[in-house]
């Protein structure tokens, strides 16, 4: 239930990939460190992958395809706020040379997708376990996922093909190892029985999204008829 809840593809979601992308941007172009792992402490971006994994391990069709469409959002929103975070962090200027924290964003290695399989086993085994936290794990896992999307946006703001390609591959090897040892957590702990609980938290953060979205409708629909000139 509480994977289903965090990766709701809401407002506050979305907000949280926003700010962390931004962060870890401005933290790679600055050459901080400490700042890109301060971004990945406040990335939601773990979870609709966690929810990709056991949609794959239920065989739960609707599952995936909220997952996908999450993760795909996600990143759409995360790309646009790293180039953005890019030309703010420049203005505009794209000279310079590409920092070492940048370019090692952009070569797969077998050490990263070591790191993200041991990582997606780790927050998953957590996750499944009330007792035991999944907030380390959580932040072990970012460490595989926001450097890359971030490189990716600087990339593209820099007009640099090399570190798209470079940083797309990286995301999607990561990302692969992630859902393989999570769906491997998922099944040795036998999470199949719990299908159910599943499918009443996707209905109810469904319901909950829904709501929401016809509430800013509501207010749009508002502002558009204070905004109309007065007739006659």
């Amino acid at each position: 239930r509480k994977l289903v809840e965090d990766s709701t593809p809401d407002f506050d979601f979305f907000l949280m990939v926003v700010l962390s992308i931004l962060m870890a941007t401005f933290g790679l172009l600055a050459g901080s460190e400490t700042i890109v792992i301060g971004s990945m402490l406040i990335a939601p971006l773990l979870y609709p992958i966690l929810g990709l994994s056991l949609g794959i391990s239920m065989s739960n069709h609707k599952l995936i395809r909220r997952s996908l469409k999450t993760i795909g959002k996600a990143i759409g929103f995360a790309v646009v706020a790293a180039i953005v975070a890019t030309f703010l962090f420049s203005f505009g200027s794209f000279e310079g040379e590409i920092s070492n924290n940048i370019t090692s964003r952009t070569e797969p290695s077998l050490i990263f997708l070591i790191v993200a399989v041991i990582s997606g086993f780790a927050v998953t085994y957590a996750l499944v376990r009330p007792d035991l936290s999944e907030t380390l794990p959580g932040v072990a896992v970012s460490v595989a996922l926001i450097p890359p999307v971030a490189v990716l946006g600087i990339g593209i703001a820099k007009f640099d093909p090399g570190i798209v390609v470079g940083s797309a591959v990286m995301f999607g090897v990561n990302v692969l190892g992630i859902v393989a040892a999570s769906m491997f957590a998922f099944s040795i702990m036998n999470v199949h029985g719990k299908e159910k609980i599943a499918q009443s938290a996707i209905k109810k953060e469904d319901k909950r999204v829904e709501k929401e979205e016809e509430e800013i409708k509501k207010i749009d629909e508002i502002e558009e008829e204070e905004g109309m000139p007065a007739a006659g």
